[in-house]
């Protein structure tokens, strides 16, 4: 049974290394991954792994920490190390406090439990002369939160390029220790509308960007409403649209020239990012007529659907040891990136979602006993 003290503790020494996304702050004294990716690194290296340190971005490292196992199968268990920002916390986001049965701080259920706890994990089979059953791939990677998922698309490509032996692919989320087996993909559409300025008083010599992206808003809302009414059936619930941002305008008395808008399409399993892009293009294309509608990628690509079989193996195998029933979520993840991994994967970490991203973030310990024990089974040596 995992030590509740030694847990808690690991995860609050985590989250007191700030790792805030730069896309979302401007602080550089808490944004960036390179700190934590680092520590992590000394500390994957003293328990014998051999590290290896990315840069995907300068200052901004993947993190592959391999653990030889007893037996030649290979288990990549991928955590994101950047978090979302901190602006709107209302506690010491960094203090990693432990209190109430819980671990506060962010990242401390989002994602840097995991990370912990496998590493807790290893240096207990480390302490017992001991080293885990399968070769154990521990992965940190930049930029889950924002930046169309980077890490984890360098990660894949990597894999892919090296020939490297995969068996079992785990991403660290919150998932109150349920084996998630499946969520919707996506794609983002950034949408610039441009027309032609002219004063308020004469609006016919003018061509209003923001009536056009009213028009493109009332477009979304008419796939979506067409969306909603065909998920009989459908995987994960089917697709949805939605727009998500606008920008527009210069003053009162101008019309406006220019306007901006990102919406946001989630894919149902089987919809290829690529193909539902150029038909939405088409869509917006049309709606925002006689403005010309300019439209990229949010990101440079989209992402399909991830979804494996209830009843595989692996995921069967999660849900009797956590004692819980496998499940789909809502919201996506890094799993998105490595639709080109032909292996089993699934969601599985300690805490909640309902946690994350929130003015107050914390995990409970109960929690990280809970998905310690699980890691305990499915990493420890086979009995001789």
């Amino acid at each position: 049974m995992a030590d509740a003290t030694r847990l808690a503790a690991a995860v609050a020494e985590l989250v007191r290394i700030p790792s805030v996304n730069p896309l979302q702050c401007d602080d550089s004294a808490i944004t960036g991954e390179g700190r934590l990716a680092e520590h992590l690194a000394g500390r994957a290296h003293d328990l014998g792994a051999e590290v290896e340190l990315d840069p995907v971005f300068d200052g901004r490292p993947n993190l592959i920490a391999r653990f030889a196992g007893d037996r030649p199968e290979v288990v990549l268990v991928d955590v994101h190390l950047d978090t979302v920002a901190v602006e709107h916390m209302t506690v010491d986001p960094f203090d990693g406090r432990i209190a109430d049965g819980r671990v506060y701080g962010r990242g401390a259920v989002d994602t840097k439990a995991t990370f912990a706890l496998v590493l807790e994990t290893i240096a207990a089979l480390r302490a017992d002369g001991r080293r885990p059953s399968p070769t154990v791939l521990l992965v940190g990677t930049v930029s889950e939160e924002i930046g169309g998922l980077p890490g984890a698309r360098r990660l894949a490509e990597m894999i892919v390029e090296r020939g490297q032996r995969l068996d079992r692919l785990i991403v660290a989320e919150p998932t109150v220790c349920a084996p998630v087996h499946g969520h919707r993909g996506g794609v983002g559409l950034e949408v610039c509308l441009h027309g032609h300025a002219a004063h308020s008083s004469q609006p016919a010599l003018g061509l209003n960007a923001v009536s056009a992206a009213a028009r493109v808003i009332a477009a979304v809302d008419a796939e979506q409403e067409r969306l909603a009414a065909n998920v009989d059936g459908l995987a994960l619930g089917g697709g949805s649209m939605s727009v998500t941002e606008i920008r527009g305008g210069v003053a009162r008395n101008i019309i406006p020239d220019r306007c901006e808008l990102y919406a946001g399409r989630r894919l149902a399993p089987g919809e290829d990012p690529a193909a539902e892009f150029a038909r939405l293009v088409d869509m917006i294309t049309t709606a925002a007529a006689p403005c010309r509608a300019e439209v990229t990628m949010a990101g440079g690509r989209g992402f399909p659907a991830f979804l494996t079989d209830p009843d595989d193996p692996f995921v069967t195998e999660l849900a009797r040891l956590s004692g819980t029933v496998p499940e789909t979520a809502g919201y996506g993840s890094n799993c998105a990136a490595y639709d080109a991994l032909r292996v089993p994967k699934v969601l599985f970490g300690p805490g909640s979602i309902d946690q994350a991203h929130q003015a107050v973030e914390w995990v409970e310990i109960e929690q990280l006993v809970r998905a310690a024990s699980v890691y305990e089974r499915l990493l420890a040596p086979v009995p001789n």
